[in-house]
This record gives C-alpha cells, sequence and structure tokens, in this order.
C-alpha cells in the first residue's frame, strides 16, 4: 500500500491551482504540503474569521464563504470544514467541475455522504478522495507490506484501543460536542480512523455488537463506544472509541496464525500519543511460552500528510484510481460506524438512528 513518492510532471508546465475551503489547523498544514510541490499552488483559501475578499502580498486570495472561494479559477479544493459543511461543500466543487479532497468524517450520515457519491458517479473524470491520513503513517504502511507477504499467515481477530482526555483537546472548536453540527463524538470524530484501519486489514464487518456511552462527559454526543464486530471469514474485531483515555493512546494489535503486529503510538504534531512503533511477532507456541522472538520498528517522524496530499495531486496529473480514501472507502466506513451505533438498542432509540441505506 505504499503511496506514491515521485510526484508526476504536469503538462506543459501549467500550474494546477488550489482552493482551500476552511484555514484552521488543518487547512495550514494541508496549505504546508501543497507548497512544497512543483507547479501546484493555492490561489485562494476561504475562513470564516477573514473579511470577504482581500489579497495577501503574494497574491493569495482570502474569502470568508466558501461560494466566493469556489468564483476563483481552480482545479481542485481541499475541503477543511467542521462536520455540517463537508459534504455540502465538498458537493458544490464536485459540482463547479473540481477535483476534491475532504478531511474526515465525510459528512455526519451516509445520507450525506451518499450524495456526494452519486454525484461523483456522473462526473468519472473528477477525482473525489477522503483525508484517512492514518493509512499513510509508516508503522501503517510497514504492517500492511508484512501482512500481505502472507508469511504470517491469517488473521484471526483484532483489539484496537483509540483515546483522548476529552471530546475537545488541543483547542479544538466546540462544536465538536454539538450533535447537529458533529454528527457524533469520538467515534466518528477519532474512532473512525480505527475502523477505517480495521476495515482495511481484516475487510468488511458484518456482524456488530456495541454499547455506546455519553455516561461521563454528558454531551448529546458518545464519549465511548465499545464494539465486538466479525466478517464472514470469522475476523473478529474489538474496538474502543474513548474520550475517557486519560493518557492518550493509539494500539492495534492484530493477531495472526502464525504470529501478530502489534502498532502502538503515533508521531503527530502533538506528540502525546507516544512514540510510533510496529512489533512484529513470531509465534513459536510449542516452544516460546508465550515468549515470542519479536522484532521492533520505531518511527520518529511523520511524512503521512505530505504522502497523502502528493498521492491526490498525483491521482490528478496521472488520471489514476484513488487508491486509499477513495468515496467507497469513506461511504464504507461510515456504514460501520453507523451499524456501531445502531447495534447498541439504546442508543438508536435515543437518537433515532436508522439502519444503512443502501445506494
Amino acid at each position: 500500500m505504499q503511496p506514491p513518492t515521485n510526484l508526476k510532471n504536469i503538462k506543459n508546465n501549467s500550474v494546477l491551482k488550489i482552493g482551500i475551503a476552511g484555514f484552521g489547523i488543518v487547512g495550514k498544514v494541508r496549505k504546508s504540503c501543497l507548497d512544497k510541490i512543483p507547479n501546484v499552488k493555492v490561489v485562494a483559501i476561504c475562513d470564516q474569521n477573514f473579511e470577504d475578499c482581500t489579497s495577501a502580498d503574494d497574491g493569495l486570495i482570502m474569502c470568508k464563504d466558501y461560494k466566493n472561494l469556489l468564483l476563483n479559477d481552480l482545479d481542485a479544493l481541499i475541503v477543511c470544514l467542521s462536520n455540517d459543511m463537508s459534504a455540502k461543500v465538498t458537493l458544490a466543487g464536485l459540482k463547479k467541475g473540481l477535483h476534491v479532497f475532504c478531511e474526515k468524517p465525510p459528512g455526519r450520515n451516509i445520507e450525506e455522504v451518499l450524495e456526494v457519491v452519486n454525484e461523483e458517479k456522473l462526473r468519472p473524470r473528477q477525482k473525489l478522495m477522503y483525508g484517512f491520513n492514518h493509512r499513510f503513517h509508516d508503522s501503517i504502511i510497514e504492517a500492511f507490506k508484512i501482512l500481505e507477504t502472507g508469511n504470517l499467515g491469517k488473521i484471526i481477530n483484532m483489539r484496537g484501543v483509540y483515546g483522548k482526555a476529552k471530546l475537545i483537546t488541543f483547542n479544538q472548536p466546540s462544536w465538536r460536542t454539538n450533535r447537529h453540527i458533529s454528527g457524533g463524538g469520538v467515534l466518528l470524530d477519532q474512532g473512525i480512523h480505527m475502523v477505517d484501519l480495521m476495515r482495511l486489514f481484516a475487510g468488511e464487518f458484518i456482524e456488530i455488537k456495541s454499547f455506546i456511552s455519553n455516561g461521563h462527559w454528558k454531551h448529546d454526543v458518545e464519549d465511548n463506544a465499545y464494539a465486538l464486530m466479525k466478517t464472514k471469514d470469522g475476523i473478529v474485531a474489538m474496538l474502543n472509541s474513548s474520550a475517557t483515555q486519560w493518557r492518550h493512546q493509539f494500539q492495534l494489535d492484530i493477531n495472526l496464525e502464525k504470529g501478530s503486529l502489534v502498532l502502538e503510538g503515533l508521531v503527530t504534531g502533538t506528540k502525546s500519543y507516544g512514540a510510533e512503533s510496529l512489533t512484529v511477532v513470531y509465534a513459536d507456541p510449542d516452544n516460546d511460552l508465550g515468549n515470542p522472538r519479536e522484532c521492533i520498528f520505531k518511527y520518529n517522524k511523520d511524512p503521512s500528510w505530505q504522502r497523502e496530499i502528493d498521492a491526490f495531486v498525483n491521482t490528478i496529473l496521472g488520471d489514476e484510481k484513488i487508491m486509499h480514501g477513495s468515496s467507497l472507502d469513506a461511504l464504507e466506513t461510515m456504514k460501520l460506524v453507523n451499524e456501531i451505533y445502531y447495534a447498541d438498542p439504546e442508543w438508536r432509540i435515543k437518537f433515532n438512528i436508522s439502519r444503512n441505506k443502501d445506494e
């Protein structure tokens, strides 16, 4: 699953013109990555804190509203907005004929995502990619490569914990606790990454049991989600997505017939999830007495943001299929998130959650 590292040349040395809708922390990171790519230029950005419209000394156009942003001459759009705006602006970008990259989650619910996917089907030459950034981390890429060799056999089960201390951390906006805007809590906001990775490694889950709770922080969105899931091939996955994990944690254990892959920690800007590592376990149940041979790989840098944007640009320049973060990935991951919500009967009734609907 190694993303491309060599960017393709733009035809006739023309410039790929990009607009960014939402210029908070993530929008600024995305711009810094785009600025490193030759013949790619961010020409316009929008944010609710801007005046409408002004230009910086370098000619960068700054708008207050995404509708004014879309009036500019653009080839592609990066969407870094609140959950209630993500699908709406992605849809508007597609209808303007633009390639679109949208941060996760792709929307507040499946219906919003389906509307975007149906529009995408009418525009096969346009690229639509979603920001499931964890797929581009070194540890994830290496684990997937090892899994593909088959040397450790087939997956038996998986256990994943992804948690932080509060629903709102690191000066994030308060809308994350407002169900009308966010669509959900810690599972949709952060745990969606773990859900996506479990799908990446194990395939689709067909049987789900869950318990969802907002008992600690008392918001109208969940602060804990506990799920037990099974694929048609019998792979069982256990997930805890938590906003009461006082010591921030990312850990995914993948147990196979001949060993294990243990992913722990993430290199992030906050550095709160600990050092990123991959432990490869080589099992010999007859002789190792539960203390098997292990190889530990540690990663000190985070190239995932640049890799992800490079991959998006490459799909545009080479007219290639999106390999990671496609609209299908986004839709199937959103369906599984919804199934986790729906599987808890109390949560289902409390928030009137309906079953997944087909396209």
